[in-house]
């Protein structure tokens, strides 16, 4: 929220300056962003007088103006702004003004006429983002003087950061609350006149729906000028809060909330058609918004509706049929309170963030209505005239939130602050927040002010003492506790020691969102079940995620836009798995590798610098599983609905199933816009349990190796051969290794030749070629049976 600093100072006494007051209110909780003053630096900028506007006589767009600067003859000013004429105030940056951007006003010579300084606009001055002619000052602005004086431009906007527990301090009222709680210093904001009723009309209310909508307060003001200028203190105000001044009756709308904290609306009472009912949408209504958009309702959405329909959705934002315009002469003002409950989340549906859904789904003062319709009615008709009817209130009294007592213990205020702080301090403390004590013999009874919908436990009381008194000024002590040993099972590997492994084979770690695109996520997963966020900050992020390979995909894009061609990922995270209507957290790892397989140098072969594939990431895989002392790992070749049909495994760990491993599908690559196919894989971290290291002893005999040249089907696995190998072989297999895959002459289609490298030994005697050779053939013999293999010779 941003505050200007000379508003705060209109509510109470501020002691400090802006950076003091700032750094006050962050360790009050509420957190400064940022600091920056009211306009940029700029001089020689005094308040002119435009007494004539002639028409330029080599140029059509442009005039050449006679302006009075308070000293000296009338300086000729050559202006192209369509609002400049006679009997304006405006601001002239005479010659050897700087403004902003270090820009220079000089005399100069425009199409032949002489001109002595610049007419400027709010945008030239860094007063607005966009300007429509130059800016016009009030009528009774004094000539000469400097426009900084003049509009107190030597003023700070302090930005804070208010917690969304803290609804009460989105205003200045609530900033003043706080300073007031830290200095002890009274409020004293602006009196409020007592409003006289000068005619009898009103607009009846009923509250269908009491409990979403226990107050409504509003009145009639008949005769106003919208067409009339806001004045240029109100317009600033707004501008250094943030907000852009529309209409004068917009304009105090929008005032008395930031003011206040109240929202409130204005509706055309000539648009508005009979009688105004709060209740719930029904089935199929819509209603068209201020912003032009059609909103679509839900039976849980509050609307305010008329005898013809919704005229907008409460506490969000009106309807455009009633919306007041320029030509509006009769308004209805309402100022009602929204429980919380009836608006959270209803914004986002529609992706907007409104500064009345901020305050109401924090939640206002139940008590403030009329306080705010009063100062609203009193600034519209000093604003803009027109003469007010008396206030209707519409009110379910048994509906409106209630402030329960809460105590606090003087021993557990001592406890959970590890300080003793003095009950007179606590008292003043309490009492400066606004709230009533009782003293009991063990500490105090609170009632917190209706405004305080976060003080509801004790530990809400002490953490008001605590940031009021300073956190700072609370010594710092050593917590006591038992100190305890946790388990930690063997079979658990570490796991920066597991990450690294993948670090070194070239990934980078990847931290992304638990909730990602639903759209995105079903068309790798099909119908998978997902859980769906009730309030999600995003429509692109609002379901929780069932694998970790939608966010590593979105990272994979990013970086590619970013002109990277070799991207290595990996993430180590929670999915979120739903089965039989409940959902599991599964500790996961998943990577993914996309673009060449090597970073490109002159010392490699073409093949390195081609893109990785399946068996690239397979051999991190491996990798991974043997850092973990993993004998069993095995690839099984199966299907899955995101990943290319033939280059798509299971991964197994003996016979259990622990991850996934294969090239995206061609078309999920041409669709997400992949320039090289990515080869992704997920695995359970449970998968990874940690084989330690056992003795085993070292043959002193000789090894004898003999290599086979096995000829299988083309749907036979290598890991099958090995299996079977290994099976026949027994004990005297020390290792099998696979040096050969030939497909082409000399073999028949469908089949390809494996060469098998057998490498026996024993333990207690050297093996003899006749030893071997029965090994060999009983290998042989095996697979002519397993596999209807044949040996190449």
């Amino acid at each position: 929220m941003k505050v200007p600093y000379s508003w705060l100072t209109d509510w109470i006494a501020v002691p400090w300056d802006a950076p003091r007051l700032g750094e006050r209110l962050t360790m009050a909780g509420l957190e400064l962003e940022s600091i920056e003053p009211a306009a940029p630096a700029f001089t020689g900028v005094v308040i002119g007088e435009i007494l004539s506007a002639e028409k330029h006589p080599q140029a059509d767009k442009l005039r050449v103006c006679r302006v009075a600067a308070g000293q000296g003859e009338p300086l000729q000013i050559v202006c192209g702004a369509a609002n400049a004429r006679a009997g304006l105030k405006s601001a002239l940056a005479v010659v050897g003004a700087v403004l902003p951007g270090e820009l220079k006003i000089k005399a100069a010579k425009l199409r032949g006429v002489e001109s002595a300084g610049m007419l400027c606009s709010a945008k030239e001055l860094g007063l607005a983002e966009s300007s429509e002619g130059i800016l016009e000052l009030p009528a009774d602005a004094p000539v000469g003087a400097a426009l900084r004086d003049y509009l107190r431009l030597e003023d700070t906007i302090l930005d804070l950061n208010v917690t969304p527990n803290r609804g009460d301090a989105l205003s200045i009222i609530g900033i003043a609350r706080e300073v007031a709680a830290l200095t002890g210093a009274a409020l004293n904001g602006p009196a409020l006149r007592p409003v006289s009723a000068t005619h009898a009309d009103t607009v009846t209310v009923h509250l269908d729906a009491p409990a979403a909508c226990p107050r409504f307060a509003g009145c009639v003001v008949h005769g106003i000028n919208n067409r009339a200028p806001t004045p240029i203190w109100m317009r600033e105000r707004l501008r250094r809060a943030g907000v852009r001044s529309i209409s004068p009756v917009v304009d105090v709308t929008n005032y008395v909330m930031l003011e206040l904290g109240q929202p409130m609306h204005a509706y055309d009472l000539a648009k508005l058609q009979g009688e105004i009912r709060v209740r719930l949408a029904g089935a199929g209504e819509s209603v068209t918004l201020l912003d032009g958009r059609t909103a679509e309702l839900k039976p849980d959405v509050l609307l305010i509706t008329d005898g013809a329909g919704p005229v907008g959705i409460a506490g969000i934002m009106g309807g455009a049929r009633t919306a007041v315009s320029p030509e509006t002469t009769d308004v209805f003002l309402e100022v009602a309170y929204f429980a919380p409950e009836a608006l959270i989340g209803r914004a986002l549906r529609w992706g907007l963030t409104t500064d009345a859904s901020q305050r109401f789904e924090r939640g206002v003062d139940p008590a403030g209505q009329e306080r705010a319709l009063a100062r609203a009615v009193e600034l519209i008709q000093t604003v803009a005239g027109g003469s007010a009817g008396p206030f209707s209130l519409a009110e379910s009294r048994a509906d409106l939130p209630t402030r329960a007592p809460v105590t606090l213990r003087r021993a557990q205020l001592a406890r959970l602050l590890g300080a003793e702080i003095a009950d007179a301090r606590v008292r003043s403390v309490i009492e400066g927040l606004g709230m009533r004590l009782q003293t009991l013999p063990e500490g105090w009874r609170v009632e917190p002010p209706t405004h305080r919908f976060d003080i509801a436990l004790e530990a809400d009381l002490i953490e008001e003492v605590a940031r009021i008194v300073g956190y700072e000024t609370i010594g710092e002590q050593d917590a006591l506790a038992s100190e305890r040993v946790r388990a930690l099972p063997e079979v658990v590997p570490a796991e920066h020691a597991v990450l690294e492994v993948l670090a070194m084979r070239g990934y980078q770690e990847a931290i992304t969102y638990a909730f990602v695109d639903p759209q995105l996520q079903q068309r790798l997963f099909g119908d998978a079940p997902a859980l769906a966020l009730a309030n999600p900050i995003a429509s692109d992020l609002s379901v929780m995620r069932v694998s970790l390979w939608p966010g590593l995909l979105r990272a994979a894009l990013e970086n590619q836009r970013r002109q990277r061609e070799r991207i290595r990922l990996f993430e180590h995270g929670a999915r979120f798995e739903r089965l039989d209507g409940e959902t599991r957290e599964i500790d996961a790892l998943a990577g993914i590798a996309c673009g060449p397989r090597m970073p490109e140098q002159w010392g490699l072969p073409r093949p390195m610098s081609e893109p990785s594939d399946f068996f690239d990431v397979k051999g991190d895989l491996e990798a991974l599983f043997a850092a973990v002392g993993a004998h069993d790992l095995r690839f099984e070749p199966q299907t899955h609905s995101c990943l290319y049909p033939g280059r798509a495994a299971r991964v197994l760990r003996g016979a259990q199933a622990v991850g996934w491993l294969g090239e995206l599908h061609p078309s999920l690559v041409r669709d997400l816009e992949f320039v090289h196919a990515p080869v992704l894989f997920e695995v359970d971290w449970d998968g990874l349990t940690l084989v330690r290291p056992a003795y085993r002893e070292i043959s002193r005999q000789p090894q004898v190796r003999r290599d086979l040249a096995v000829v299988v089907d083309e749907s036979v696995p290598l890991s099958r051969l090995a299996e079977r190998v290994a099976l026949v072989a027994s004990s005297l297999l020390r290792d099998l290794r696979v040096f050969d895959v030939y497909r082409g002459p000399g073999i028949e289609e469908g089949r390809k030749s494996v060469a098998l490298g057998l490498i026996f030994q024993d333990f207690s005697r050297t093996l003899t070629d006749d030893d071997v050779a029965r090994l060999v053939a009983a290998v042989v013999a095996d697979l002519r049976v397993s596999f209807n293999a044949s040996i190449r010779e």
